[in-house]
């Protein structure tokens, strides 16, 4: 029996998703078609065994995310559970706080996996690793280049038993070119070592406390929990974790401009995982270049022009003659005739007018390395917007024949002219 536990985090942790993340929670973000942590489920729910799968995080449950976990749970024939912290907790204290529900049943062994990975989820090679030689922490790997690994949590491993003699998080200077992808196997024992955390985190906490204070209760903030510093990092080289390499794709979702380049990566996994996702060019629908996903309610006129990497969503409109390349288009979005969307984001119920350009640049990784990943670098540099993916909030609407060019536009905004490299307040 095994179970997956998908670490969803909250609000406080989608400020570089914004204004995006206004909307619906950063999980629930559609990327490639299907909301972010859909791929996750998807992913987990094809492991065999996989017999529930726990949400952790301090969302309110509200209803958009009540009811994405209903259909989810009818899809895919499986429990599917959110299990709300009653403060952040970190990326280990959610896990030890629900231990009882993790565990519930006797699993041989549970998956974690951060919601804000793209990957193809390597979960079966994880499983069988973990059958033939059992430990307490197993971790997916990636090699990245020198430069970019500094912003990862980084593993030293023995290349002959694959075991971690060194993890740290974010180092200032070069450790290893292999990074942690954020997604883990790890079996009952390894709440053991959450526990000496938690326990020695309330002892800190105590004294701490004022002289004469009560210190009977729990103190608060011992139920934070890191799982890369407070005890990768502590328990590396001492038997209990491993890591597991993958050459497949893999890459983080922090920022609006890497929700853009997952949807590429996860639109070109649907050529092996869900080709019924693709749309197919067909006599007098629109032209199909690449791999593009449209929704079947969205309305297409047969002289657009779609692709590649592009994302319809529910209820779209799409007029004659538009232009779509490398963009995600949201709920409701209308695009009159002849606009031009590159490399950009359209909120939903936005309306983008008759000859009007939406164009952002790319920050994509270098294609000449293929140990490149996506930066998640600041939006700013000397107080000004980089340039970047244009992002167009929730019901703004774009005039006829104007450009806004590497901007943000931020919700219910009804412009009057053309802008570049500004955030539209």
């Amino acid at each position: 029996m095994l179970k997956a536990v998908i670490l969803i985090g909250g609000p406080q942790k989608g400020t570089r998703f914004r204004p995006l993340s206004f909307e619906v929670p950063k999980p629930l973000f559609p990327v490639a078609g299907v909301p972010m942590i859909q791929h996750h489920i998807e992913a987990c729910a094809q492991v065999p065994g996989m017999q529930e799968i726990l949400l952790i995080g301090f969302y309110q449950p509200d209803e958009p995310l009540t009811r994405f976990l209903e259909a989810a749970q009818q899809e895919f024939n499986l429990p599917i559970r959110y299990l709300q912290e009653f403060a952040p907790l970190g990326t280990g204290g959610g896990l030890y706080h629900f231990r009882d529900q993790i565990l519930a049943g006797g699993p041989e062994a549970f998956f974690v996996l951060n919601a804000d990975v793209c990957s193809d989820f390597p979960l079966s090679a994880m499983l069988d690793v973990h059958r033939h030689q059992p430990h307490p922490f197993l971790l997916l790997g990636t090699t990245a280049n020198r430069t970019q690994s500094l912003n990862y949590g980084c593993i030293v491993e023995n290349p002959q038993t694959h075991e971690v003699l060194h993890y740290v998080e974010k180092p200032s200077t070069f450790v290893s070119d292999i990074i942690n992808c954020g997604i883990y196997l790890f079996s009952p024992e390894a709440l053991k070592p959450l526990r000496d955390v938690f326990q020695r985190n309330q002892q800190d906490g105590q004294l701490c406390l004022p002289l004469g204070e009560d210190s009977s209760g729990l103190w608060p903030g011992a139920g934070t929990i890191r799982l890369e510093q407070d005890v990768f990092s502590a328990l590396a080289g001492q038997g209990q974790i491993y890591v597991h390499l993958t050459d497949g794709i893999w890459s983080q979702i922090k920022s609006a401009g890497s929700a853009l380049y997952a949807s590429r990566l996860y639109l070109s996994q649907y050529q092996l995982t869900h080709p019924e996702r693709l749309a197919k060019h067909t006599p007098g629908g629109p032209r199909i270049r690449g791999n593009v996903y449209i929704h079947p309610t969205a309305k297409v006129a047969p002289s657009a022009v779609l692709g590649p990497n592009v994302s319809i969503g529910e209820g779209v409109t799409i007029g004659e003659g538009v232009r779509l390349r490398e963009s995600i288009i949201l709920h409701g979005a209308t695009l009159q005739e002849h606009t031009c969307v590159l490399h950009s984001i359209v909120g939903w119920g936005s309306t983008v007018g008759r000859w009007a350009r939406v164009e952002g640049t790319p920050n994509d990784p270098n294609p000449n390395d293929p140990r490149a990943h996506m930066d998640s670098e600041s939006l700013f540099k000397d107080g000004k917007l980089l340039p970047a993916i244009t992002i167009l909030g929730c019901r703004v609407r774009i005039p006829a024949e104007v450009l806004i060019l590497n901007s943000i536009v931020l919700p219910h905004k009804e412009l009057s002219r053309s802008f570049t490299n500004q955030i539209i307040l």
